[in-house]
């Protein structure tokens, strides 16, 4: 006969299989460990009464997961990340180590942009102090953090139309070299409705100098999605948004050679490929 002992045992272990759905997420995005990718990094089986570990790259918290028995982090690989050995610092069950994985190099092609208004690649000094400024907010969100248990990694798009400028593409306007891409494009018209691609909180909706108007939305746990260009704005900042909720119109504001929608995805700081949390099953709508 079990001891009394093992029958608790057995009885904990029970009922932490049962809550394992409400850990996991729908699905983790594919894995690329190269710069603008996302690393999933295994950091050990699932174990009844040991809590959830959390992980850090660099001074960033990274999104940790319940996966196929297993705790992994989902991390974010921003495009400057130099390819070679990395570690994350991680903390479980009170003690505090180092896991080690690997980024692989990644070539990505060039675009030449030629923008008929000189005034938003030569900047005027007014124009320079906005961007710096607004550089320095978007900062800000990008390395927002709040914690989720609910975060959802499987995205629908967020418009229905072609997709075009793909991410990382190393780009050049009028000649001259700014950053990379660090999103994609859909080509939507203007009016075009632009939906969020995971339930979440609205961390920020503005107009910005290169971006436009735009929309974050906080997916929990460092995950947020950024929505740019758009014509309208129809939420506001702290408002509960569901997948696929209309946030706003497609449209051409900001630094835009036509109506379309740029959507970028931020990962622990990161701006990483959002294709990466997209099914290949087919468009959502």
């Amino acid at each position: 006969m079990p001891s009394l002992s093992a029958i608790a045992s057995w009885h904990r272990s029970v009922l932490f299989a049962l809550l394992l759905p409400s850990l996991a997420l729908a699905s983790l995005p594919r894995a690329a460990s190269v710069p603008g990718g996302v690393a999933l990094i295994p950091l050990g089986p699932l174990a009844a009464g040991d809590g959830k570990p959390r992980a850090w790259l660099g001074e960033q918290q990274v999104l940790v997961a319940a996966d196929g028995g297993q705790w992994v982090a989902v991390a974010g690989l921003a495009l400057d990340t130099p390819p070679g050995a990395h570690e994350l610092r991680v903390e479980a069950a009170g003690e505090s180590h180092s896991v080690r994985f690997v980024v692989s190099a990644k070539d990505y092609p060039e675009q030449r942009i030629t923008m008929k208004d000189s005034s938003k690649v030569q900047l005027s000094p007014g124009d320079l102090a906005r961007v710096e400024g607004e550089v320095a907010a978007i900062q800000r969100l990008k390395r927002h953090w709040r914690e989720a248990a609910d975060t959802d990694t499987s995205f629908v798009l967020p418009a229905e139309g072609r997709l075009t400028g793909r991410f990382g593409v190393r780009r050049f306007f009028n000649g001259e070299p700014r950053a990379p891409h660090a999103g994609f494009d859909i080509a939507v018209p203007r009016g075009a409705a632009v939906r969020a691609n995971a339930h979440g909180t609205v961390l920020a909706a503005d107009d910005y100098f290169f971006n436009g108007r735009t929309v974050f939305v906080d997916h929990g746990n460092g995950l947020i999605s950024m929505y740019c260009h758009l014509d309208r704005i129809d939420v506001l900042p702290g408002e509960a948004v569901v997948k696929g909720q209309p946030l706003g119109a497609s449209g051409m504001t900001g630094r835009a050679t036509g109506p379309h929608l740029h959507w970028s995805v931020i990962l622990n700081g990161a701006m990483v490929n959002p294709e990466l949390f997209v099914s290949r099953a087919g468009r959502p709508y």
